[in-house]
């Protein structure tokens, strides 16, 4: 590696890492290269990264692919800027040496805060009843209130336990599944695990929070949707790949669901041609849970760590242990 190694951010947009603060301590350690828009196409990328020790992927921005490390042999790091890293072949990674790290667990409040803001949007109706006033109407629509009605956790990692601490406060009765259940988490936060058709068919809310992978990709499909109550909503801050969008249109419009919440989609940004943006009763934000002067800083921060981590030969949150066997 060269003595400043180079740090590449490849596509930081919408701005990320361009607006913390943090920025100018990863400058101190190495030489930046941050580029504020989204490349043209797969060449433009590639000719950006290829000078890259490290690539900082801030906005997922990068589908880090078996062919694009190939073409990348400089490469030593990737620093994801969150806690998913589902766009990155991770076999690959590691056959080719490169270190992969995350950032587990310190936006958990901020993203849980967004999903809850989701929930009580939905179940109020208030982008409905925004666009009606401005619209000229008064609507007497009715919402749903939540205190005392169920909400299902789908996912009990730091996010799913921090939207079941914010849910209690606010007098829900609590009931989850995960692939992992912790149940002396479970005691202490006070809901309970039960199976996910029994989590689907008994809650007024179902809240998204696992990561992507083989195992939850269309883990939300038509026929969990039909499990669901009749007027359940459903909120996904985790990754769109979880819920079937075609499913979950068809849902909202046929209005077995009383409404949704929704962070994360299948191509990001989206065009105006978005089935979702047709449902009057979805509420949808731009990927932006962890979108927060605090969210901005806590992530460029774990990033700015665990490359200064990775360069003092100390990798931390590494998501391909195997790898360090090689290096």
């Amino acid at each position: 590696m060269n003595e400043r190694p180079v740090v590449v951010i490849p596509a930081d947009d919408p701005p990320l890492v361009e607006r913390s603060e943090y920025l100018m301590q990863l400058r101190t350690i190495a030489d930046v290269r941050l580029f504020a828009n989204r490349p043209s196409d797969a060449a433009e990328m590639l000719q950006r990264l290829r000078p890259a020790d490290i690539l900082l992927n801030s906005r997922s921005a990068v589908r880090v692919s078996a062919e694009l490390l190939a073409d990348l042999p400089q490469l030593k790091m990737i620093a994801v800027c969150g806690i998913g890293f589902d766009t990155i072949d991770l076999d690959a990674a590691t056959r080719q040496g490169v270190v992969v790290s995350n950032i587990p667990g310190r936006t958990a409040t901020i993203v849980a805060e967004h999903a809850l803001a989701l929930m009580l949007s939905v179940s109020r109706r208030v982008a409905s009843m925004t666009e009606q006033l401005r619209a000229g109407r008064w609507s007497s629509e009715l919402g749903l209130s939540l205190t005392g009605k169920r909400i299902g956790i789908i996912g009990t990692g730091n996010i799913g336990r921090e939207m079941i601490r914010l849910c209690r406060a606010i007098g829900m009765d609590v009931v989850a599944w995960s692939f992992h259940p912790d149940f002396a988490k479970a005691e202490l936060l006070g809901f309970q695990y039960l199976p996910l058709d029994e989590v689907l068919n008994t809650s007024d809310v179902i809240s998204v929070h696992v990561r992507l992978s083989d195992q939850t990709r269309g883990l939300i499909g038509e026929s969990q949707l039909r499990q669901m109550k009749r007027g359940c909503i459903l909120i996904n801050t985790a990754r769109a790949a979880v819920v079937d969008t075609a499913a979950l249109v068809n849902s909202l419009n046929g209005e077995h669901l009383f409404g949704a919440g929704v962070d994360v989609f299948d191509h990001e940004p989206i065009t105006n041609e978005h089935p979702l943006l047709g449902c009057r009763n979805a509420v949808l934000t731009p990927h932006s849970a962890d979108q927060t002067p605090d969210g901005l800083d806590v992530l460029t921060l774990g990033c700015v760590e665990n490359i200064e981590a990775f360069l003092n030969g100390t990798p931390q949150n590494v998501v391909n242990p195997k790898v360090l066997r090689r290096c």
